[in-house]
């Protein structure tokens, strides 16, 4: 299981979002609205996310990951709304 970490807790709590472990088999977490009603799920578990890299490669290394992630899911990450926009603000 996902341990969610403070970089991710604080991005949600920016956008007014709850966070949880996913339950899903292969997703990292679930994200839920100020009501706690589910929205969706994000983040794959085979692929690491931005505090991720902080804490194994350092922040370097993590920045240098964020730009190219940013790059590659530009088309998708705009979307407002999208599982694309929620792995992009939660999760890089």
């Amino acid at each position: 299981m996902y341990k969610i970490k403070p970089y991710t807790r604080e991005k949600a709590h920016e956008l007014d979002l709850i966070v949880k472990p996913s339950n899903k088999k292969n997703k990292k977490i679930d994200i839920y609205n100020d009501k706690n009603e589910y929205i969706t799920s994000v983040g794959h578990t085979s692929y690491s996310d931005f505090p991720t890299y902080i804490e194994t490669d350092g922040l370097e290394y993590a920045f240098q990951r964020r730009k190219l992630y940013k790059i590659r899911h530009n088309k998708y990450r705009h979307n407002v709304g999208s599982n694309s926009w929620y792995a992009d603000q939660l999760l890089w």
